[in-house]
């Protein structure tokens, strides 16, 4: 029912039975996947499951050792290293930590990958694109405090501002929720559904959170043990007589 459902989709990213071993551990094992122009896709699964390294394989941080994956009607694979950073200036990636750079301040943080990839930018064109991302992630004040000054949730609410402030076409989430309170966790799944709709983003967002998922899925496919277990809906998840999934959604429910 999904491919008939997605088969007049655009695909942004198209994956097809990549593969990536470390050593004697098979990660990932034929995994095949698309995500579909502004759509919410939710990669879910336990950790040790391959979430982290397929994200990580769609933008060459990690090199698959077989299969292919297009990226915006480019193989990646095949990039050269200057092709390949053209490409990734397309694709925001928000990392697990948030990665900001705690000897600089909130705008230098958002400062630093504008003018490395919109070259040229005026002085004037930065001040209000900082002015407007900080208010998309609701801390227009935050300009000039250092991370250290920041809370867990704050902290990921700048990493995204410095990510969408370069108007990425694909935003990539890994594990955006870990971490955080779940007051904060839902908030921060409540903004990557606003991003989408203000930036028409495309986005994938790998995680465990089931609550994260069912606030922010279009679609949501599971892994287990390194491979594409089910694809569906929220609906479809919530409401099907498969034991691993059922188990897993009480399981993360009681959590909560």
């Amino acid at each position: 029912m999904i491919d008939s459902e997605n088969k007049n989709k655009e695909a942004v990213i198209d994956i097809k039975n990549i593969k990536k071993r470390f050593g004697e551990m098979e990660v990932l094992k034929d995994i095949s996947m698309q995500l579909y122009k502004g759509e919410n896709l939710v990669v879910l699964g336990k950790s040790g499951t391959g979430k982290s390294v397929l994200i990580k394989c769609i933008v060459r941080l990690l090199n698959a050792d077989s299969g292919t994956i297009d990226v915006l009607g480019e193989e990646v694979n095949s990039l050269k290293s200057q092709e390949l950073d053209e490409l990734r200036k397309k694709v925001g990636f928000l990392f697990q930590s948030g990665a900001l750079y705690d000897s600089m301040t909130v705008r230098e943080n958002l400062i630093f990958p504008l003018k490395r990839i919109k070259k040229g930018i005026s002085d004037e064109e930065i001040d209000a694109k900082v002015k407007e991302v900080l208010e998309n992630v609701g801390l227009p004040d935050a300009e000039h405090k250092m991370p250290s000054e920041l809370s867990g949730g704050m902290r990921k609410r700048i990493s995204l501002a410095r990510t969408i402030i370069v108007d990425p076409k694909i935003m990539l989430y890994d594990e955006p929720t870990t971490g955080l309170d779940p007051v904060t966790s839902h908030e921060i799944s409540l903004l990557i559904n606003e991003i989408q709709k203000k930036y028409k983003t495309s986005s994938l967002i790998i995680t465990h959170d089931i609550e994260c998922a069912r606030t922010v899925a279009d679609r949501i496919i599971m892994l287990k043990e390194g491979e594409v277990y089910r694809e569906g809906n929220l609906n479809e998840f919530e409401n099907t007589d498969d034991e691993l999934i059922a188990s897993y959604f009480e399981t993360q429910k009681s959590k909560t």
